[in-house]
């Protein structure tokens, strides 16, 4: 079975919590980042079939992690 890896980020634990129970409950591979520096390096590690991704983050936000990936 091919699990669908999704890398979550945002710095509400509570959010990443909610996301990742329900995606894990569906079958997907779930990563959690906290700030914007932590998404950049999952990102590059784990290489995500896609990235829930928030636009306030500490360190890095949303928009200087989206063009650091690309």
């Amino acid at each position: 079975m091919n699990h669908h890896k999704i890398l979550i980020v945002d710095d509400d634990e509570n959010i990443c919590e909610l996301l990742r129970l329900y995606l894990e409950k569906d079958g997907f591979e779930t990563l959690v980042a906290s700030d914007g520096e932590q998404a950049v390096l999952a990102a590059q590690r784990y290489f995500p079939d896609l990235i829930l991704l928030d636009i306030m983050l500490p360190k890095l936000d949303g928009w200087q992690v989206c063009r650091e990936i690309r």
